[in-house]
């Protein structure tokens, strides 16, 4: 695993940030953070997972998320949210973490 950045959520949009349809969230470019902080900003309506959506979580790419996420408690499966990107959320050590598969 590669650490990818750090998610916090957010109560207001910030300029920038880029919006996920399918799961109803806007993002940052946690590239363009010198420290790899990515905020996020959850419509009302947004299908997360109350952990996702309310507290910090890491993020981690990984080779083959589907072996990763196995025996793991499950936030959020793993989507396809980009042509190159897949993602899934899990709960492990007190804590939501972000599993991140570039394609």
């Amino acid at each position: 695993m590669t650490y990818q950045h750090t998610g916090i959520p957010v109560f207001e949009k910030m300029d920038g940030m880029m919006y996920v349809d399918s799961l109803k969230v806007w993002v940052t470019d946690a590239g363009a953070s010198p420290y790899k902080v990515e905020f996020l900003y959850f419509e009302p309506d947004s299908p997360m997972a109350a952990a996702i959506q309310d507290e910090t979580h890491v993020a981690y790419s990984v080779e083959n998320i589907e072996e990763a996420v196995k025996g793991k408690s499950i936030l959020w499966p793993v989507m396809q949210v980009m042509p190159t990107l897949k993602i899934a959320f899990i709960y492990d050590q007190g804590m939501p973490v972000e599993l991140m598969q570039f394609c």
